[in-house]
């Protein structure tokens, strides 16, 4: 068994060498699609990790007992996932590792891995090391954020982002129902494979996969009736994660629409710009912002791989990050940049420029960024956007699924309204109805 080995100035568990031979990393699900892949990074690096997969309501009771209830909700259910785990009799506690992410900023998610060790503590596992991934933040010698992992990361983001859109722009549509979800799962596997044998991911090799990977779903046969189109926005966490919004895609395909959710690619460019802007507005290391600079010119390249790869085959693809940025300028400022920040009324304005003018925004409890990034910023939307039909939902582990489900519904009533009206007027525009005019 590894030796427990603690850092001298703070008293935090490391992660050590020893460990990487011999410990699961587990970490929580938010993207399935995405963090499968992501998984297999790791794998390459000779890591030994682990998706949880768990849900119910018992995960958010458990994150209740071990944290305080003021805290917001992603916190509790990420948190209350890792105790379960731990909890379930599945694992050897001794042999296994947690990882969360670390963005730095002043949102309390930055604060995930403290509450994280102070819940591990009060549950009586304070000898389970917390692995920060982060630039930096905090140092372990069994882990660490190398230049190519995070090349690799990026390629997992892409074919992620590429799947996730492709699966929501044809699984609607599909005639032989199932054949979307099978490309995914195909797609998952080849490119996990090759990410494994560290391939995969350099600019040509994107190139070449997304190339073919849309080729593959353009092949799908469709029906393309008139559907509601939605987009879903809000707390990355909740927006993602199937655990924390109740099913949100599952609902929605259910109501028959077509659903659209913004990639992680434009997320991470945002946390990279946010340190360009912090130095153009506050000043800093010169040596930060040029390493920021080339790594948010080597995104949009990628970014730009994957949107003209979907354009070729006739799928909508999101604006490029440049393009987002843009979009917001005079609705809201670029130094809103806590959790999601501009970034969340930029999507908002993109989805209604793309079409999906029907939109969910979700709102976890406790996380004020959000709340005034989304619900704050519906007004200005709507006067620039008339057409834009918004809602924001609250999620928090005593809001009741049938009451939120209803309000969408509402939504969805606005929606269908309008998506029927649309329809009206292009019959009535077109020359057979001009002659019935006549």
């Amino acid at each position: 068994m590894a030796e427990l080995k603690y850092d001298k100035k703070t008293g935090r568990l490391l992660f050590t060498k020893q460990m990487k031979k011999e410990y699961t990393i587990l970490m929580p699900n938010m993207a399935p699609i995405h963090f499968r892949i992501l998984k297999e990074v790791f794998t390459h690096y000779g890591y030994t990790s682990e998706l949880l997969d768990t849900t119910g309501p018992e995960i958010a009771q458990t994150g209740l007992k071990y944290v305080h209830n003021d805290t917001c909700y992603p916190a509790l259910l990420v948190i209350g996932q890792f105790i379960h785990a731990l909890q379930s009799g599945k694992y050897d506690v001794h042999k296994v590792a947690l990882m969360i992410t670390q963005t730095g900023g002043g949102c309390r998610a930055s604060n995930y891995i403290f509450l994280l060790r102070k819940a591990l503590k009060k549950a009586g596992f304070e000898f389970v090391p917390v692995i920060s991934l982060s630039f930096g933040m905090e140092r372990n010698s069994g882990f660490s954020l190398s230049l190519s992992l995070i090349r690799r990361f990026v390629g997992g983001l892409v074919y992620g982002d590429q799947l996730m859109l492709l699966s929501n722009q044809t699984k609607p549509y599909e005639v032989n129902k199932g054949e979307s979800m099978a490309l995914v799962e195909a797609w998952s596997n080849r490119v996990s494979d090759l990410l494994i044998e560290g391939k995969g991911y350099t600019l040509e090799e994107l190139d070449d996969n997304l190339y073919q990977m849309t080729k593959d779903f353009s092949k799908i046969e469709l029906n393309r009736t008139p559907k509601v189109k939605v987009g879903i926005v809000g707390e990355i966490y909740v927006k993602y994660s199937k655990m924390a919004n109740n099913g949100l895609e599952e609902f929605l395909a259910e109501q028959d629409c077509e659903v659209c959710l913004p990639g992680l690619m434009g997320f991470a460019a945002f946390k990279v710009d946010n340190r360009i802007e912090d130095y153009k507005m506050f000043g800093g290391s010169s040596l930060k912002y040029k390493f920021c600079k080339a790594l948010l010119g080597y995104l949009s390249k990628v970014e730009k791989i994957m949107v003209d790869a979907a354009l070729k085959f006739g799928f909508e693809p999101p604006h490029e990050y440049a393009k987002t940025k843009k979009i917001v300028k005079g609705v809201i400022g670029y130094g809103s940049k806590m959790g999601e920040g501009w970034l969340l009324t930029a999507e908002m304005m993109e989805l209604v420029e793309k079409g999906y003018e029907n939109i969910v925004c979700t709102q976890p409890f406790g996380c004020l960024p959000n709340h005034i990034n989304g619900k704050g910023a519906i007004r200005r939307i709507k006067e620039k956007m008339p057409n834009a039909n918004i809602v924001t939902i609250d999620y928090d582990p005593g809001a009741p699924k049938v009451n939120q489900e209803n309000r969408i519904k509402l939504m969805l009533a606005v929606g269908k309204e309008a998506l029927e009206n649309k329809l009206s007027q292009k019959a009535e525009n077109s020359p057979k109805g001009a002659n019935k005019t006549e």
